[in-house]
């Protein structure tokens, strides 16, 4: 086949994102502040008549195929559901997806709690629904992203991830109502930068243990709504009457909604300080709500909280805590721009004479959300 015959390619990209405050809060209808960051996922689409999806992963170096308009699609345990999953909820809600010969590569670092596989689903979605003609605005899309991966790919996430790599903005932070779906941009101090400290390690347990927080806080939703009948999730509850309210809740119960009530009355005094340019009561904040997320919500580990500890002890350093889903994974702290070489030196050397570990460290700035490459 001739050059002038070969469809058309397209380039769609799709940024990870680091959350800077609003951890556990998103699939309990409450605040969260993520930006999206620089690293992306890249999605080369060529249009196919057939009607399939073929699939290719540089990162991988891996090739599959799936058919469209399956009336029974399973899910394969593997990479590519993250993408097939899209195109199955697609159909699900009724639209016609048309065949693409589909080629990813990302710089996402993996299993950093740094949102790769949302990055994977935006830019799938964007793709897909541009080669498809479907004009679905990007809070439907960030919907349909999330249903893949609870319904097809079978993490029970909440709609953060998505939707920060969706409607990022440059040099700012996104302060979202995981209920309402609506946010405000928050701007970022040129005076300081956030740092990414990635610990190496993921513990097994992840997986288990954030299902079983989710059902922990609904307990605890169950229990408090008997006496507050307007509480429908944890947003809904006040720190006060949390504490009016805690007879009757077992210790741990208890425990995990008080992580997640003072966690939303955190990332809303957090963006306030931001607009405010006050750096020093973001940093109180972020280190707060790493206590609250190793004490009370225990997710947590040891890297973790060494790595949080070795910064806190850097000169220009505002303030550290766990980001992402827990267990391993990554920190983020923020750092005055000129100590920020000195940090990474310091805490890259303390954590790998302490654990042996090579850490990777990333300076973020806030990136643009998900586009088509022209």
């Amino acid at each position: 086949m001739s050059s002038q015959n070969q469809p058309s390619s397209r380039l769609f990209r799709a940024p990870g994102r680091v959350n800077l405050i609003g951890e556990h809060t998103d699939y309990n209808d409450g605040f969260v502040m993520p930006m999206a960051i620089g690293f992306s996922a890249w999605m080369e689409l060529r249009p196919l008549t057939e009607n399939r999806l073929e699939i290719f992963s540089e990162n991988f170096g891996e090739h599959t195929e799936f058919p469209l308009g399956q009336s029974h699609p399973q899910p394969r345990s593997h990479w590519s559901d993250y993408v097939t999953g899209l195109a199955v909820m697609l159909e699900k809600a009724g639209h016609a997806v048309q065949g693409a010969s589909l080629r990813i590569r990302s710089d996402v670092p993996l299993g950093a709690g740094l949102s790769s596989s949302a990055a994977i689903e935006v830019a799938t979605a964007c793709a897909l629904t541009a080669n498809s003609h479907l004009n679905l605005d990007r809070r439907e899309l960030a919907k349909l992203c999330r249903q893949a991966e609870n319904e097809f790919v079978g993490a029970r996430v909440g709609i953060m991830d998505q939707f920060a790599s969706l409607f990022g903005q440059a040099n700012q932070a996104l302060l979202i109502d995981c209920r309402s779906l609506e946010y405000q941009l928050v701007p970022l101090s040129e005076n300081a930068q956030f740092v990414v400290c990635n610990t190496m390690v993921k513990h097994k347990l992840a997986s288990s243990e954030y299902n079983q927080r989710r059902a922990e806080c609904e307990a605890g939703v169950k229990h408090l709504a008997a006496n507050l009948p307007n509480v429908t999730a944890l947003r809904d509850v006040t720190s006060q009457e949390l504490e009016t309210n805690r007879a009757g809740l077992p210790e741990l119960i208890y425990r995990r909604c008080r992580h997640v009530v003072t966690e939303n009355s955190r990332v809303l005094d957090a963006g306030q300080a931001l607009e405010a340019g006050d750096l020093r009561r973001f940093g109180e904040l972020m280190n707060e709500s790493h206590r609250s997320l190793r004490d009370d919500y225990e997710v947590s580990c040891r890297e973790l909280d060494l790595m949080v500890e070795l910064a806190r002890q850097v000169p220009g350093v505002y303030g550290s805590r766990m980001t992402g889903g827990g267990f391993g994974g990554c920190t983020v702290t923020l750092v005055a721009n000129e100590r920020v070489d000195e940090f990474k030196g310091l805490v890259s050397a303390g954590y790998q004479r302490a654990t042996g570990l090579l850490p990777e460290i990333y300076v973020c700035v806030a990136a643009r959300g998900a586009e088509e490459v022209t």
